[in-house]
């Protein structure tokens, strides 16, 4: 028998129908041995979230002594849910005993926050009948706060070569002081990844409300094509770009051991979703060139020019140093023989920051011209095919030409796995629908 870890996102776990839903789609497929819960999400657009609610209660108990007003809406909510489902066990109690819990660990949000993951995998592991195993006993936190992936390894392999099904809590573990740590929101999808990847499972499936990654934004491109198949390296591009189907640290802990991810969809359990793969496993589909197009607005692009740049020894590490004072990352670093690009997310440059850069810019290095963009939106193209076809490049710029907008940055990468182009924020989103346009023929 095979092993496959299955995290459900919030709007799996919304209401009794969701959950059944999900029970459905585990007991269908008995390699289904590990499963990870979200809190319960949105059921409708103006619903409140479990995990925000509970961070009022937080907020109310340190400033009263007691959540219990917060709470209720918890408490109903949860109560709902194990009568609808029609559960023998006492969530009264448990509920109780949450509240209570709140009460006593009042100076930590991070301790009510994850209360909904708790609940959620309670109920869960009643309705299946699996045993429940709290994620205190399988996560580690290190004292900086960082997850301590040895140490969290070591004690799911131990757990679990004992357990042949279990439902785990997402979002959260225990740090080295034992005291409730959690993730960063969206991190059951950590949880699921590092679960599965401690468990040495065959597959990690990642069930969410929607089927797989699309090629761009569908906001942008309504009729955009779902992703069938993705490299690791591929997904770290999009999503650094702002793909945001999978938390961006879930890829790492199965990368690592070359475990697969299936991204699917609970309400369309039949689609085959979106495959997340290691490059070897990689089958590069005859005509696409391109897997995905995604991009982020608002940065701030500092260019600096100074004749004999390059046989200056010490310039770029000059400019970088500045750079560094100020405790800000710097996205790209294009250059040319004379030229040099800072490209930096605009809201680090708030409050005068931006000034006091170029000025100190000015006096460290000298340079002959100093220029700054303001306004600008960097969309990557990407794509493994992209370095088996030539003309690639040809075609997006051309594109872009035909539909008048100005390229104010180029920037490809080593690998040749994708181009980035930088653009006026208010071209944004025809770039990314002309770049579709072009390689899918599709795209408004």
């Amino acid at each position: 028998m095979g092993i496959k870890v299955c995290k459900f996102g919030g709007t799996s776990m919304a209401d009794a129908k969701a959950i059944a839903r999900v029970e459905s789609i585990i007991r269908a497929d008995k390699d289904r041995r590990y499963v990870v819960v979200s809190a319960p999400g949105k059921r409708f657009k103006d619903d409140i979230k479990i995990t925000d609610m509970l961070y009022r209660c937080q907020k109310e108990a340190a400033e009263t002594g007691s959540c219990k007003n917060s709470f209720s809406v918890i408490r109903d909510r949860f109560t709902e849910i194990a009568a609808d489902l029609g559960l023998n066990f006492d969530i009264a109690a448990v509920l109780d005993e949450t509240e209570a819990a709140i009460d006593a660990h009042a100076d930590s949000p991070d301790f009510a926050a994850s209360r909904g993951e708790y609940l959620s995998a309670r109920v869960m592991a009643e309705k299946l009948g699996f045993p429940f195993v709290d994620a205190t006993e399988l996560i580690r936190f290190d004292s900086h706060g960082n997850l301590n992936a040895p140490y969290t390894e070591d004690k799911i392999k131990a757990k679990l070569s004992k357990t042949e099904y279990a439902v785990i809590p997402g979002f959260y573990g225990k740090d080295s002081f034992g005291n409730i740590k959690t993730f960063s929101r969206g991190g059951s999808d950590v949880t699921g990844s590092v679960i599965a990847a401690g468990a040495d499972a065959d597959l990690y499936e990642n069930w969410t409300d929607v089927s797989g990654f699309m090629v761009c934004d569908p906001r942008i491109v309504p009729d955009a094509q779902i992703i069938r198949l993705v490299t690791y390296k591929e997904l770290r591009e999009l999503s650094y770009m702002g793909a945001s189907v999978l938390h961006a640290e879930a890829i790492f802990p199965v990368q690592k051991k070359r475990i697969s991810i299936n991204i699917r969809n609970t309400f369309d359990p039949t689609a085959p979703g979106t495959m997340i793969v290691p490059t070897e496993k990689y089958v590069h589909a005859d005509g696409q060139i391109i897997t995905g197009i995604a991009g982020k607005k608002d940065f701030t692009v500092i260019f600096v020019e100074k004749s004999m740049m390059n046989a200056e020894v010490g310039f770029v590490r000059k400019l970088l140093s500045i750079i560094e004072h100020y405790g800000i990352c710097i996205e790209h670093v294009p250059s040319g023989i004379d030229t040099l690009s800072l490209v930096i997310e605009s809201k680090n440059l708030a409050g005068g920051v931006l000034n006091d850069i170029v000025n100190e810019i000015r006096e460290s290095v000298s340079p002959d011209y100093v220029h700054v963009t303001e306004n600008v939106a960097l969309v990557a193209t990407v794509g493994h095919g992209m370095a088996r076809k030539s003309g690639t490049a040809a075609r997006l710029f051309t594109a872009l030409a035909k539909s008048n907008i100005n390229i104010q940055m180029i920037d490809q990468g080593s690998s040749e796995l994708n181009i980035i182009v930088g653009v006026a924020n208010a071209d944004y989103e025809k770039c990314i629908a002309s770049i579709y346009r072009e390689f899918f023929g599709q795209g408004s």
